[in-house]
């Protein structure tokens, strides 16, 4: 299983429902984990609004613990 992978599980784990969000990289570093845009919401075209504020419950403490346990 990759980072990635392990990333995407670790999300769904500690929040529900699971936010969407965009990163490039691997996840394997709390840098990459700062440069994950948020979805929080979309605006009146239907786009979405992208913040770099992770939900509450989300750290790059907790991802890592979660991943760390796959």
């Amino acid at each position: 299983m990759t980072n990635d992978d392990k990333f995407c599980k670790a999300v769904a784990t500690l929040v529900s429902p699971t936010p969407e969000y965009t990163y490039q990289g691997n996840m394997d570093n709390e840098t990459v984990f700062n440069s994950v845009k948020w979805k929080t919401g979309e605006d009146s075209n239907g786009s979405a609004v992208l913040s770099d504020t992770p939900p509450s419950g989300i750290s790059w403490s907790a991802v890592k613990t979660e991943m760390d346990k796959l």
